[in-house]
């Protein structure tokens, strides 16, 4: 059995008291430890923000029905919007023109790729559309939809967008005029302001009876990342009506088409008939006063609700004849105070000192207590109304405009792409999109493009924190803060805690209960971190920073490990001398 290190510590020491000179030894051990360990951990952070050289980048040779890397042709594809803004049914009266403007450059921001460059918004507080026209138009129809782009937010996201559209395919598809009401068929991505903070999933939906279309939310969206390192948004559109929505890879989100959006693709069979009214002899009154009930003859409505207590008496104390208030002795008339014309000047008043040490001052008076036999307003108890017929509803006819779209994921056939926003924050990077039918293609085009350089710009984003100014004094553990610097903060905790846990484990849990509540799990945790940054790199971390990941978690646990042994030999031994206790009595 494996003691966790902190609870181990804890029995050792409720149990025993004092720990035997193997257990010494060993906390001696688990201490140096513990100091190896942070001392690793310090250069395995060191090696990781020494950052490997930048991959270069290379047009993929992956295909898809549009693939946008935005290489030196990109303007023969993207034409930039120059429509007003449609502003109908809004309390805006003023007329919004598109006047935002793009430009295609590299990140300026934790770069990760040289010569990997992205469309960009250039403009804060603008309204910015552009779009692309695809090859050929895309009809999904009985297969895979598959939509996939990097957002990098380099200046983070306070309130806008950075969603894509897939334009509808019909003939009035202009680029010059694309706008906000410009027909979409599917709307993704991160869209934020204010407490409002998520990954939009929104489907233009044809009713197909009347031809009109419906926008379809998706009912309980993922949150967006906003950070300024590239991320990566992946939406998977099965035949089988289900949506998948990723963020770097990962699942954050499945939903069913036919149940996790608002309003539903189909709508309810039946509905209430309009022409439906409640009868005037429909009793809705669940329950009703009993009309058998009367008033007690021994209830007096009139009887106050508060009477004087006739039993108090004055308190000894207290002075009558003394005022609550006085004239402040220690004011003093102002120097410039006119008689004349300011009037007869009178000092201030204050509390009567004499009654702050008294039951009261003033006339006395019997105080009042509540009447015992106060009863109130007399009303006839609640019962079941026995007319009662329950809660009217119309009637249900069936529905007139219903229908029932089995295969919601069949969506219209798509023949453009645009990015139509509103943000408040300018340089918005928009790069690699992928729309096409295979989550293998888009998996493998993402490890060649997003997996390359993500874990770079994190380690670059690591080595562009604030260093700790060395040139300060040291200071006492008591006073070290956790998120200053979180390696020297375990260090020199959990240093402190073996030094005296080693004579005596009871004080050093008391002076240093952090240890003891679980420092070394958030070592253990700090460490995977550490490896997780410099796994995720793969190819691109350098050998030394993987060695010394590695060497830092190998010792975490022989560390972790030792405390538990320490912890084990003093429980052990605090079972023996109670055995020898017992034996003597």
């Amino acid at each position: 059995m494996r003691f966790s290190a902190t609870a181990a510590i804890s029995a050792a020491a409720l149990l025993s008291g004092t720990v035997n000179a193997d257990a010494q030894s060993v906390l001696s051990e688990a201490s140096s430890s513990v100091a190896s360990v942070a001392s690793d951990a310090s250069s395995a952070a060191t090696s990781a923000t020494e950052l490997p050289e930048l991959p270069t980048f290379t047009p993929t040779t992956i295909k898809g029905d549009f693939v946008e890397q935005f290489t030196d042709d990109w303007e023969a594809r993207w034409k930039p919007s120059h429509a007003k803004k449609d502003t109908k049914g809004s309390d805006k009266d003023e007329e919004w023109a598109y006047v935002g403007e793009w430009a295609v450059e590299e990140p300026h921001v934790f770069k990760g790729m040289e010569g990997d460059k992205g469309l960009v918004v250039k403009n804060a507080a603008a309204h910015h559309a552009i779009s692309a026209k695809f090859p050929k138009k895309i009809d999904n129809k009985g297969k895979t939809l598959v939509v996939q782009y990097e957002v990098k937010l380099q200046n983070g996201l306070e309130c806008g967008g950075a969603y894509l559209k897939l334009l509808r395919d019909n003939k009035a598809l202009h680029q010059d005029e694309f706008s906000n009401v410009s027909p979409y068929v599917v709307m993704f991505g991160p869209d934020k302001c204010g407490s409002t903070n998520k990954v939009h999933l929104i489907i233009n939906h044809k009713n197909p009876k009347t031809g009109e279309y419906e926008e379809k939310h998706l009912a309980t969206a993922p949150s967006a990342r906003i950070v300024k390192t590239t991320e990566l948004y992946t939406l998977i559109i099965h035949p089988n009506n289900t949506a998948i929505i990723k963020l770097n890879g990962e699942q954050v989100k499945e939903a069913n088409l036919l149940e996790d959006f608002q309003p539903a693709f189909n709508p309810p069979k039946e509905i209430d008939d309009a022409k439906d009214t409640k009868p005037d002899t429909w009793v809705d009154e669940a329950r009703i006063p009993d009309p058998e009930a009367t008033k007690p003859e021994d209830w007096d409505e009139d009887a106050p609700f508060e009477i004087v207590d006739e039993a108090a008496t004055k308190p000894e104390d207290w002075l009558e004849s003394e005022p609550l208030s006085i004239p402040d002795p220690e004011a003093v008339k102002p120097e410039d105070w006119d008689d004349e014309e300011d009037g007869d000047w009178i000092a201030p008043t204050v509390s009567n000192p004499k009654c702050d040490e008294v039951s009261g001052c003033g006339p006395w008076e019997k105080p009042t207590i509540k009447n015992p036999e106060y009863k109130g307003k007399w009303t006839a108890p609640y019962i079941d109304n026995p007319a009662y017929k329950g809660v009217w509803a119309p009637r249900k006819i069936k529905n007139p405009d219903y229908f029932e779209d089995k295969h919601p994921a069949n969506l219209e056939p798509m023949g453009a792409i645009g990015f139509e926003i509103w943000t408040m924050q300018n340089d918005i990077l928009f790069d690699n999109i992928y729309i096409g039918h295979s989550v293998a293609d888009a998996e493998k085009f993402a490890d060649e493009t997003f997996n390359e350089k993500h874990p770079i710009e994190q380690l670059v984003e690591l080595s562009e924190k604030p260093k700790v100014d060395e040139t300060k004094p040291p200071r006492s553990p008591s006073d070290l803060v956790f998120t200053e610097d979180p390696i020297h903060y375990i260090k020199e905790k959990l240093d402190l805690f073996f030094t005296i846990a080693q004579n005596d484990p009871i004080q050093a849990i008391k002076f240093v209960p952090e240890a003891a509540g679980g420092l070394a799990a958030v070592l253990v945790t700090l460490l995977a971190v550490i490896v997780g940054v410099v796994s995720m790199s793969g190819s691109s971390a350098p050998p030394q920073v993987k060695k010394a990941a590695e060497k830092v978690k190998s010792t975490a646990v022989d560390a972790k490990d030792k405390v538990a042994e320490a912890a084990a030999s003093g429980v052990e031994q605090a079972k023996a001398e109670k055995r020898s206790t017992r034996s003597t009595s």
